[in-house]
This record gives C-alpha cells, sequence and structure tokens, in this order.
C-alpha cells in the first residue's frame, strides 16, 4: 500500500477526506489531526508524525502559507515576514525531502478581496488575507520550489478560473465544490507520481 501524507492548514482539512475517497485502497492517506497554522507548526507537526507513527511516505503533499503572512493586531506585520516565511519552507523542504520519494508544494488558494475569517478549525485565531499576499508569497515559494526541483501543484489556479474561485462566505474556506474539484488535482498530481 502506498502512504501518502497531506501537510497544511485549514485548507488542507476541508479537502483531505475527498482525497482519501478519491485515491481508494490502494493509497493510505495520513493527514495531522490538527491545522498545520504556520511553516513553524507543520515542522513540529511533521516531526512528531516521523517520530510516533511512520518517518517515510511515498508522497508527500504540503501547503503553508495564509497563516505566515497573516497580519493579526496588535502585530504590525505578517507572523512570518516573506524573509521568514522563505526560511521556513526552505527548512521544510529539505527536512521532508529526506522523508519520501515524491515531495509536492501546494500553491496557496487565490482569495477575492481583502479581509478577515475565523479559522474554522478551532484554534480561535483570525485569518486576515489579502491576493497581493498570497502572490507575493506563493512566487516566494515557487521559487524555493524551483532550485529544490520539487513540482508545484498549482491550486491556485484551480480555483482561479471559477467566479467566487468556489470560496465559503467568509471568504477564504472552500465550499463543498471547492473541496471536491481541488481534491480532484491533488489526487491527479499524486497518481502522476506513478505513471
Amino acid at each position: 500500500m502506498r502512504k501518502v501524507l497531506l501537510l497544511g492548514d485549514s485548507i488542507r482539512q476541508g479537502y483531505q477526506e475527498n482525497v482519501r475517497r478519491l485515491l481508494g485502497p490502494e493509497f493510505e492517506v495520513i493527514t495531522p489531526v490538527d491545522n498545520g497554522r504556520d511553516c513553524s507548526y507543520t515542522l513540529w507537526q511533521v516531526n512528531q508524525i516521523f517520530i510516533h507513527e511512520a518517518n517515510y511516505f511515498d508522497v508527500i503533499h504540503w501547503n503553508n502559507g495564509y497563516w505566515d503572512m497573516n497580519i493579526e493586531a496588535p502585530m504590525p506585520d505578517a507572523f512570518h515576514p516573506l524573509d521568514d516565511y522563505v526560511h521556513g519552507v526552505m527548512r521544510l523542504t529539505e527536512f521532508l525531502q529526506a522523508h519520501t520519494n515524491h515531495l509536492i508544494w501546494a500553491n496557496s488558494l487565490p482569495v477575492e478581496r481583502e479581509g478577515a475569517g475565523q479559522d474554522n478549525s478551532g484554534t480561535g485565531a483570525t485569518i486576515h488575507y489579502q491576493n497581493a499576499w498570497v502572490k507575493a508569497y506563493n512566487l516566494a515559494a515557487e521559487a524555493v520550489m524551483s532550485l529544490a526541483h520539487v513540482p508545484i501543484d498549482d491550486l491556485y489556479t484551480v480555483c482561479e478560473q471559477v467566479p467566487g474561485y468556489y470560496k465559503c462566505p467568509d471568504h477564504l474556506h472552500l465550499n463543498e465544490a471547492g473541496n471536491e474539484a481541488v481534491a480532484k488535482q491533488v489526487v491527479a498530481v499524486i497518481q502522476a507520481c506513478y505513471a
């Protein structure tokens, strides 16, 4: 059985069951129980998985972004300003590559407008967003992936092609159709590792 690890924030939590269903019984899909939040938290989280569950996966599909770029008052700037984010992405990339045959980076999804939404996974955090941040953080991460020869799952474009970007009323998380569309893309990219 092929082992797949999905890492990411509440967006990943929204589509993970769809991915599990679509991949079927040939794949064991492992996900952290809680929200992966930012790069620092995901690094801690995945280290716990490697200690307690498994330390090698056929495929790791991963994203961080929304939490890293979040500016939540009274902090005056992003939780992880762009340079810090790049450092976190580089560190995770190197660490994850040592634990998989296939590392896949998923870019962050577009947002329609500037705003804020409550995290829907029980953390109590408010995530502020604007698409200029998403584009800047995606470009920075994509540069890291290019140097590390890590393929990019372009979930941004999947959502951008649909009016409203498949968003819920909070303009941050995906609706049911969005979770299904993104899951189909994630599955296609994972299955392509075996083509």
